[in-house]
């Protein structure tokens, strides 16, 4: 008999899916996917049957596709198949061939789940795949996340039948007389996880015979520690992590108070691409000076004072834009800038705002970075100051002051430090006919 009981008990528990949910069963045509089919069917619940070809096997894998297909026609379910070329795909993207067919499928499950309209996909991996996971896991280098290894329950992804271990699923389709196909690239030891399977996993059964319930517990409590963990590293955000405009700014000092201070402060930095090397060389210049920068892949991490200050590695403004008379507005960034004439001489105190004498202006203007060796006159001032200087006694955080657009004049004047100070050499006066006005917007 089907194990139905342990089955729907396992899906209550763990709260897979409810009643009235349609279901995306993610099949192979080998024993354990082709059980989990039979154990859906079973239990009344509305399923699709998705096969991936993966056109690395020849005729094996076309014997899998139509298997799949059968079975699906003969339960009278709905079948969605598709071809991929994994090996092409793998060389594009730099990645080993299993990795690629873990990225088409799993890309492609999504892509015909939602336009199906189910609910979930099912995936039928056992005890053992997890005990496989987590084994790779510590033998790669894994956070606490990779110690629970795979989870019945993530987002869109259920694993219905990690209730059961390999011997287990044997036992049952052998008992229920389930036909399958084997894929004989299971019995290679050229991929990890096979190795794994076949030559380490026994001997560890040798040493712990119930290694799967063992495994399953732990799985559990890492399961429940990652929980907690991101419970503290949530309630950790919201007390130190500062969200401004220009960045977020977390205070040096209670990164210092931290404990354990690596391991929140990978947490807290994780979502901006840093990983822990990087949080250690963070670690140890937390008393470097002004300006030191970290990078990761989006991000990058500035000591500002007594900040560390976490910015996009895009927020930068794109170098000398030109702006013409003709010009209404020029974007960059996440910000653009806005430009019209008027013959009424009047102006307001607004640092986005800039009323410039336009007898003074020669065209094309450019807007630009900052560079060493600005300097300009800040408007109420008679003396030329450096933009650098300016920037130090207003106290700019140092990524601002690598983004803030510059506009300067055709003779190679600075007009104005956008959203900050314009030059007093532009002032209106009362000889002014004509007033350019600049605008410093959020787009």
């Amino acid at each position: 008999m089907l194990p139905l009981k342990q089955f729907q008990d396992f899906i209550e528990q763990q709260q897979l899916f409810v009643r009235g949910n349609r279901i995306l069963l993610a099949v192979s045509g080998g024993k354990d996917s082709v059980l989990m089919l039979h154990l859906f069917k079973a239990i009344g619940v509305d399923v699709g049957v998705a096969h991936c070809n993966f056109n690395l096997r020849a005729d094996e894998a076309q014997r899998d596709e139509s298997f799949v297909a059968l079975l699906a026609k003969n339960l009278e379910l709905p079948f969605y198949v598709t071809h991929f070329d994994t090996k092409k795909y793998a060389t594009e993207n730099k990645i080993s061939t299993q990795m690629a067919a873990r990225d088409l499928r799993y890309n492609w499950f999504e892509e015909i789940r939602i336009k199906e309209r189910y609910d979930y996909i099912a995936l039928a991996q056992h005890q053992n795949d997890a005990v496989e996971t987590v084994l790779i896991n510590l033998t790669r280098g894994t956070g606490i996340s990779g110690l629970h290894g795979i989870l019945p329950k993530r987002e869109r992804l259920i694993r219905p039948i990690l209730f059961l271990n390999r011997q287990q699923i044997d036992d049952i389709v052998i008992a229920n007389n389930i036909n399958f196909v084997e894929d004989s690239s299971n019995a290679s030891t050229n991929y990890t996880r096979n190795k794994i399977r076949l030559q380490i996993v026994p001997h560890l059964q040798e040493i712990n015979p119930n290694l799967e319930k063992t495994f399953a517990e732990n799985i559990a409590r890492f399961a429940e520690l990652e929980t907690f963990l991101n419970l503290q590293v949530y309630k950790l955000e919201n007390k130190i992590l500062n969200k401004k405009n220009d960045g977020i700014y977390i205070p040096l000092d209670e990164i210092a108070k931290l404990n354990p201070q690596k391991l929140l402060l990978y947490e807290l930095l994780k979502p901006f691409g840093f990983g822990e090397n990087l949080v250690q060389e963070i670690l140890d210049s937390l008393k470097a000076l002004s300006g030191t920068h970290f990078f990761s892949a989006s991000h990058q991490a500035i000591i500002n004072r007594g900040d560390l200050v976490i910015v996009e590695k895009d927020t930068v403004v794109v170098s000398n834009q030109f702006i013409h008379p003709t010009t209404e507005s020029i974007a960059f960034a996440s910000e653009e800038i806005s430009l019209q004439f008027t013959d009424d001489i009047k102006f307001e105190i607004n640092v986005n705002k800039a009323f410039v004498n336009a007898d003074k202006l020669i065209f094309p203007l450019v807007l630009r970075n900052w560079q060493n060796g600005d300097k300009f006159i800040p408007l109420g001032m008679r003396s030329p100051k450096k933009v650098s200087d300016y920037f130090i006694d207003e106290k700019v955080p140092i990524h601002l002051k690598n983004t803030t657009p510059i506009l300067v004049n055709g003779n190679g004047e600075i007009v104005w430090i956008a959203g900050m100070r314009q030059d007093n050499r532009y002032k209106l006066t009362g000889t002014t006919k004509k007033v350019a006005i600049f605008e410093l917007k959020i787009k």
